[in-house]
């Protein structure tokens, strides 16, 4: 990553928005409604009224991407450190299987409904990449594979987002009225949302033991994404003169930093007023990234292109979330 934008202020203004934004989200979600929504999900909120209120200049959003998406995943590193290596091993097979299902329904699901409304191939499996594995992340990382147009990849990265919060939004609220314990709604969250953020906020109002499952769920879907590159890239390509390049495969190292903080947490060598400082710093840097996340929601951006995807992402979507729920209550992991 080249050092030329930290050298110039429009960057830490960018920066500084999305602190800006944790910072107000982690008061305003003590008031009474917001409270049920909680911190993160409050963050987006803010940052998707931000967009839409006030024009924001092009130059900061070299800082609201950093937050996006460098600072998320250092909060999804020290996120590691309330989680412990056993979690993941009593998680058991089922909780994987249900995650790579779910991905391989997703991406299916709504890359035949995107054809079927008439949505151009490279845009359709844009979206439903993005649903299916890790939201505006795949996007951005499937584009290339597919020589997606810029265009084609802000339309289909802002339906993912906006979909996303829409979802999480709706998963918060309806989760008292779920057949789920606490772990079982983690799964689901994991296995059925759009991004790693989306997730984690989602999940937040089961607890600790929720979030944890969530997490687990998702970086599993996350790790998929090299795989799916790979297929997606095969597949667009077959028949033609371009070369499949492994260079360009987007490998998540983010992963290896969670399972290595893990690690460390599972050992039981950082007392614990440590480590739940760090799980705090964790949540506001991953809050930080919600308000970017709404920030880069550009309603006006959809457009005659939008109209078409966004309502095969919906549908999709849907159908994700109860084939999602299904499989949790089939493999006995509701509570």
């Amino acid at each position: 990553m080249s050092l030329a934008p930290f050298r110039h202020k429009t960057f830490w203004y960018g920066i500084a928005l999305t602190f800006c934004i944790a910072g107000l989200s982690y008061f305003l979600a003590k008031l009474p409604f917001l409270m049920i929504l909680g911190q993160l999900v409050t963050a987006i909120l803010i940052g998707i009224i931000i967009r839409a209120l006030i024009p924001i200049p092009e130059k900061w959003f070299t800082g609201i991407q950093f937050s996006n998406r460098v600072i998320l995943r250092a909060g999804i590193i020290l996120l590691g450190f309330r989680l412990n290596l056993v979690d993941i091993y009593h998680a058991g097979w089922r909780v994987f299987l249900i995650a790579a299902l779910c991905l391989s329904f997703g991406i299916t699901v709504v890359y035949f409904l995107a054809k079927l409304f008439g949505v151009d191939k490279k845009l359709a499996i844009l979206v439903a990449c993005g649903t299916g594995i890790c939201g505006a992340a795949a996007v951005v990382a499937i584009s290339p594979q597919v020589k997606a147009d810029n265009n084609q990849t802000a339309v289909a990265a802002t339906i993912i987002a906006l979909l996303g919060t829409i979802f999480t939004v709706i998963y918060t609220l309806i989760y008292p009225i779920l057949p789920l314990g606490p772990d079982g709604y983690g799964i689901f969250s994991g296995a059925t949302l759009h991004e790693i953020a989306h997730v984690i906020a989602a999940a937040d109002p089961g607890g600790t033991s929720a979030v944890d499952m969530a997490v687990i769920v998702k970086l599993t879907r996350v790790a998929l994404l090299v795989p799916v590159c790979f297929v997606v890239a095969k597949m667009v390509n077959a028949g033609t003169k371009n070369r499949f390049s492994w260079a360009e495969l987007p490998v998540p190292w983010f992963i290896f930093g969670f399972l290595a903080t893990s690690a460390i947490n599972s050992l039981g060598i950082i007392p614990t007023s440590i480590t739940d400082f760090l799980v705090v710093c964790a949540y506001f840097l991953i809050a930080m990234s919600m308000g970017g996340l709404g920030l880069n929601v550009h309603l006006p951006s959809f457009g005659k292109m939008g109209a078409k995807p966004f309502a095969a992402a919906f549908i999709g979507s849907v159908l994700l979330s109860a084939f999602g729920l299904g499989l949790v209550l089939l493999f006995h992991l509701a509570g």
